[in-house]
């Protein structure tokens, strides 16, 4: 089986786990914890950074720490993951929904412009699949209107707009440790910050909003959404590994992009924009011909012993909105498309060049195997 993703776990990390066990500090203080939170928020050139237990911990107490009112509107692309559009509900605000572009799967920033009203607080800008947004527009509807700039840079760690890092355009920004993000701590996350005051809401409520001053005693409603030493040792290998992490990526998609372009299948392969390098999370393709599904593909795909997963479900088009009566009859054609056509294949730090190639080989026998008649 030639596995969708897998980590790749370095022996200083090996190393730092046994100091966390050694000097049986293993819970959610350490060194390493203070370490990894001050690492990550220099490497994205921000001032602060709050470790949390995941990427929808750390996007949950960022829109908190915004204290939403009642009708207060955040713009969103459809084409992301769900816990985007429940942190800013949960958070007391609205999302409102904006399609992708069909090249880099980024938020479309003419329909961003169209979205804004008197009730919009801020925007959530999403990375998609490692490509950063076109942030200078972003930026300037941002100054313009006087809102928020959040930014969900789960999938794109190390990437750069303008040689600019994802992570240090807004007023927050979310990251995601997960096992198949570029680096990992198994579960965890972080909201970096050059905003001191949001830093601070930020750092109290992943700790349920415990005072400084007097402990067991609460003003407010927070979350347990600490990190432990233990995973922030590991966390401080990866930092320390993320450059080849990127450059493994960057060579993998090159690789695919080559084979699969000599092939002249009826895909749509990732691709760079100017002015930015994409950190390639995964990699995606389209099926351009709409010979068969992206479901389809998969299904044959994995006959062979070869994993992958379906691109996202729009927001407007998932069940558990529909019952709560949101983003009623809206359409967003490209995020439609990308739901239904398109897939990520084996995209994993240990892949090899024959593995690619014959996931290269078995795509092109399934296409031959089921042209349109």
């Amino acid at each position: 089986m030639i596995n969708v993703c897998e980590p790749l776990i370095s022996q200083s990390a090996k190393k730092y786990l046994n100091e966390c066990i050694q000097t049986e500090w293993i819970s959610s203080s350490g060194r390493f914890l203070d370490l990894f939170e001050r690492k990550w928020a220099k490497y994205c050139d921000a001032k602060d950074g709050v470790a949390v237990s995941n990427g929808t911990s750390a996007l949950q107490v960022a829109f908190k720490s915004l204290d939403l009112k009642p009708g207060d509107e955040v713009i969103m692309p459809s084409f992301t993951i769900i816990s985007c559009a429940m942190a800013i509900i949960e958070a007391g605000g609205k999302p409102i929904l904006v399609d992708c572009y069909s090249d880099n799967w980024c938020m479309n920033i003419d329909e961003v412009k169209k979205k804004i009203s008197n009730k919009t607080k801020a925007i959530l800008v999403v990375h998609m699949f490692g490509h950063p947004v076109e942030m200078d527009e972003i930026l300037k509807l941002v100054k313009k209107n006087n809102l928020f700039l959040i930014e969900d840079a789960a999938e794109a760690h190390g990437a750069t707009y303008k040689k600019k890092k994802v992570g240090s355009f807004g007023d927050l920004a979310c990251f995601s440790f997960y096992a198949n993000k570029l680096i990992t701590t198994g579960e965890g996350g972080m909201v970096v910050s050059n905003n001191k005051k949001l830093t601070e809401k930020v750092r109290s409520l992943r700790n349920l909003a415990f005072r400084n001053d007097r402990r067991f005693y609460h003003t407010e409603i927070g979350y347990n959404y600490r990190l432990t030493n233990m995973q922030a040792a590991i966390g401080i290998s990866q930092i320390e590994n993320l450059k080849k992490h990127i450059k493994i990526k960057r060579t993998n998609t090159n690789f695919y992009n080559k084979i699969l372009n000599e092939m002249s299948l009826p895909l749509r392969l990732p691709l760079e924009k100017n002015n930015v390098m994409s950190v390639y999370w995964m990699y995606g393709i389209i099926i351009e011909n709409k010979t068969f599904n992206a479901k389809f593909l998969a299904t044959k795909l994995w006959e062979q012993g070869i994993e992958t997963r379906p691109l996202f479900l729009g927001m407007h088009q998932q069940p558990i909105f529909k019952k709560m009566n949101l983003f009623k009859n809206e359409k967003y054609p490209v995020t439609e498309e990308l739901a239904e056509y398109g897939l990520y294949l084996p995209s994993g730090l240990k892949l090899k060049k024959k593995d690619i190639i014959r996931v290269c080989k078995t795509v092109k026998k399934i296409f031959n195997e089921n042209k349109k008649k």
